[in-house]
């Protein structure tokens, strides 16, 4: 069973940036679809990106164009999120997720993933 563990949430300041890591362990998902999710108090988990397995395409959600990007490390298990001109709104927790299959689709929902971290908390002042 693959476990994904996240990491390097914090307390940042608007416009500062802010690096999270999930390591898979487990299991290998070096060719599975990854993802990044956040849910804020409140309100429903929404989708921030997800990356295919060699990293080479990438889907954003509207409000994080621009200003994320993520990236692999696949010897490693690992998958980064790059969080640059951090909002307010950006404040929630921050899961990673990923797909059982292999070379998955591109999903934005949260049923096209099997696989879940227990989160990072992302508080951004203003």
């Amino acid at each position: 069973q693959v476990q994904l563990v996240e990491s390097g949430g914090g307390l940042v300041q608007a416009g500062d940036s802010l690096r999270l890591s999930c390591a898979a362990s487990g299991g290998t998902v070096s060719k599975s679809t990854m993802a990044w999710f956040r849910q804020a108090p409140g309100k429903e988990r929404e989708f921030v990106l997800a990356i295919t397995w060699k990293g080479g395409n990438t889907r954003y959600a509207d409000s994080v164009k621009g200003r994320f990007t993520s990236s692999r490390d696949n010897a490693k298990n690992t998958m980064f999120l790059q969080m640059n001109s951090l909002k307010p709104e950006d404040t929630a927790v921050y899961y990673c997720a990923a797909q059982r299959g292999l070379y998955g689709i591109l999903w934005s929902t949260v049923e096209a993933y099997n696989y879940w971290g227990q989160g990072t908390q992302v508080t951004v002042s203003s």
